[in-house]
């Protein structure tokens, strides 16, 4: 039996609808890709890698606002 993860592919999918050319794009085209990058978004938050993701941001961010003082 295959199974298949939904979050790898809707990876899969922003990656080919950001592969295209930005010129050939309307807008509901990219309405529908902010759509399923936030999707994306909500099914990776809750693992690891997206606690992950979230650690490096947080001390990037902390790292740029404490340079700022």
């Amino acid at each position: 039996m295959l199974t298949i993860n939904v979050a790898v592919l809707l990876a899969v999918i922003i990656v080919v609808r950001l592969r295209r050319r930005t010129e050939a794009r309307n807008r509901n085209d990219e309405k529908l890709t902010v759509l399923i990058v936030l999707v994306f978004g909500v099914l990776v938050a809750p693992t690891a890698f997206g606690r992950g993701v979230l650690d490096v941001v947080a001390k990037l961010a902390a790292g740029i606002t404490d340079s700022s003082r």
